[in-house]
């Protein structure tokens, strides 16, 4: 699983859990894949290939009241820097502890990049202009489903909101709202979309309980005590 979100509208200084577990350390093997339903000549190499994710890189813009959003798949010759700067602001890095040079974080981004499309990393595109990064990840198939209860094609995200002036105006509830919607409705086969911030990330927590996120338990991870964060398709109208 990535590192933990940063808060999408940071409060007082947040304190950083510690590790990370690889999201994509499990191999898919045919078999599994066959027992899990999933129909293995739709997949290529990478998220440009993202079966797994029902193609992210096709998930046509939203308009939303914060304006348009696009999630774009990141490449890394284009995104490196301006990703890596996000890293190096000390909200973001007190949680995702990917600070320092951009060899950082490249290391952090090529697994997902050359990896089977289980984890897609994303720029998230309003009105034109990037200021989120997002990952879209399978959290059956993550280690997070080690944890926690999790079922066939639940899909979790992970944000951070880039640009400074973007946060504390509760954009990170409108876009996780979008997202969560946008996995929805091109994942038929997801009925829950899923996060796992930490538990004392109050700002954050409280962005997904807006965006219609329900507080589902208390889950002990490797690197933090986190709070599952799940959106049910069966309620999406009526939170």
């Amino acid at each position: 699983m990535p590192p933990a979100d940063a808060p999408t509208d940071p409060g007082p200084a947040p304190q950083a859990g510690a590790g990370a577990e690889d999201t994509l350390d499990l191999r898919l093997t045919a078999e599994l894949l066959a027992l899990l339903g999933e129909d293995t000549s739709v997949y290529g190499d990478g998220p440009e290939g993202s079966g797994l994710l029902d193609r992210p890189e096709q998930w046509k813009p939203v308009t939303t009241p914060a304006g348009v959003l696009q999630l774009v798949p990141v490449r890394l010759e284009r995104d490196l820097s301006v990703i890596s700067r996000w890293m190096n602001d000390p909200a973001v890095a007190a949680f995702w502890e990917l600070a320092g040079s951009e060899t950082v974080t490249a290391r952090h981004l090529t697994p997902q990049l050359g990896g089977d499309g289980r984890s897609v990393p994303c720029l998230g595109v309003l009105s034109g202009v990037p200021m989120s990064y997002w990952e879209i990840y399978r959290a059956d198939l993550d280690p997070l489903a080690r944890h926690c209860r999790v079922r066939p094609h639940d899909t979790g995200v992970h944000l951070l909101i880039g640009e400074v002036d973007q946060r504390g105006h509760g954009i990170g509830s409108t876009l996780l709202r979008a997202v969560s919607d946008l996995v929805l409705d091109n994942r038929p086969r997801c009925t829950r979309v899923v996060a796992e911030p930490d538990v004392r990330n109050t700002p954050s927590v409280s962005a997904f309980l807006s965006a219609g996120f329900r507080y589902s338990a208390e889950v002990e991870l490797p690197e933090k005590r986190a709070a599952l964060m799940v959106r049910d398709r069966a309620h999406r109208a009526r939170l």
